[in-house]
Order: structure tokens, then C-alpha cells, then sequence
């Protein structure tokens, strides 16, 4: 407890700079966590939805009930929203007008976009985490040669120059630099997680739209 009132302290005893550099620095830790906790969430669903339809696709029912069952639902996202998008863009509409190589150049062109849009809501702020995880310990170091600026500009005013004259004015800028790696750890073990886990996921969305296209050309 009193460990914790001594770096409050410190904190409050700070420069303007100091504390604004330690606000920033909270706050992007904050906002990291808030990114962490969303993409958890959203990559967790995505695997979950595709083994989910995945064993729904080769269930046996045809395509036409698959293409019906999704559309009687709402807000459509992962594989659904792609096995959508192509079945209604590339099959549903005037199929029995097109020849075969139409229908597959319309089904490639189909299933590009719809998985560069799944691709860009898997990836976003993703960048952000990459951001926090390189910046957080540069601007704690700032803070830090900062505070270690302010506290030998006092020592140059004291006659005594004493461990105990420098020592508060190092203690609370090394607290940026400990900030700057609190913020940006987390944030760069994250990204690196995530950034393999939405390749896994996209990975096995291209697979499936292979299948998908082998299945329409038999």
C-alpha cells in the first residue's frame, strides 16, 4: 500500500510533461486492451461460425436450402456472408443464361470481393496494436530523458549534491519508460497472435471457396 501512495505520489509530484506523457501512455494501454478484448471476440466467432457451416454445407443439403436458410437471417458475417454473396451473385441470378466459363469468371470476381471485405473487417485496428506496440516505449522513453533533464537542472541549483536531491526526479521518469513497456508488450504480443490467427482464418476461407467452385464444376 504504501509502495502504491509513493509512485502516486510521484506521478502527482511529476512535471506537466511527465504526466502528460504518462496520460498518453495510459491511455493508449487502455485503448489496446479495448482492441485485444474486441478482436478475441471476433476472430473466436469466426472459427466457430466456419466449423459451424462447415458441417452444415456438407450436411447434404443442397444448395438452394443453404442459399434460403441464410437469407432468412440477419446481419450475415465470415463464411456465411461469403457463401451468400456468391451463391446469389454468381448463381442465383440468370445461371441458366450464362456459359460455364462465365459463371466461373463471375464466381472468381464474386468470391475475391466478398473475401477482401471479410479480410478488412478480420484486419481492422489490428494496425493500431502495431502502432502502440512500437511508439508506447519511445514516448515512455521521452518522458523518461525528460524527468532526468528536470532532476540534473535542480541538482545544478543545490549546493549538496545528494542521492537524495536526484532520486525523485529519476523515480518518477523512469515510470514512463516501465509505462511505455506496459503499454506496448501486451500490444505486440497480440498483434503477432492475431495477425496469424486472421491468416488461419482467411486461409481456410480460401479453401472453402475452392471446394465451393470444385463442387459447382462437377
Amino acid at each position: 500500500m504504501t509502495d502504491y501512495f509513493s509512485i502516486y505520489s510521484l506521478i502527482l509530484n511529476a512535471s506537466i510533461v511527465v504526466q502528460l506523457v504518462i496520460g498518453i501512455l495510459l491511455l493508449a494501454s487502455i485503448c489496446s486492451w479495448v482492441v485485444i478484448v474486441e478482436k478475441w471476440i471476433v476472430t473466436n466467432n469466426a472459427l466457430k461460425e466456419f466449423f459451424l457451416f462447415e458441417q452444415f454445407f456438407w450436411s447434404g443439403e443442397s444448395l438452394k436450402d443453404i442459399y434460403d436458410d441464410l437469407k432468412a437471417k440477419e446481419d450475415l458475417v465470415g463464411i456465411e456472408s461469403i457463401f451468400y454473396e456468391i451463391y446469389e451473385d454468381s448463381i442465383a441470378q440468370d445461371s441458366q443464361e450464362l456459359q460455364k466459363d462465365d459463371l466461373t469468371a463471375r464466381f472468381k470476381r464474386v468470391s475475391k470481393v466478398s473475401l477482401m471485405r471479410q479480410e478488412d473487417l478480420l484486419e481492422s485496428r489490428i494496425s493500431f496494436l502495431s502502432t502502440i506496440a512500437s511508439a508506447s516505449p519511445y514516448i515512455g522513453l521521452f518522458g523518461t530523458v525528460w524527468g532526468i533533464m528536470n532532476s540534473f537542472r535542480g541538482l545544478a541549483q543545490t549546493s549538496q549534491a545528494t542521492l537524495s536531491v536526484v532520486a525523485p526526479g529519476i523515480s518518477e521518469a523512469l515510470i514512463a519508460t516501465a509505462l511505455g513497456l506496459f503499454a506496448a508488450i501486451p500490444a505486440l504480443i497480440a498483434y503477432n497472435f492475431f495477425v496469424k490467427r486472421i491468416n488461419t482464418i482467411l486461409n481456410r476461407y480460401e479453401s472453402f471457396i475452392e471446394e465451393f467452385q470444385n463442387l459447382l464444376a462437377r
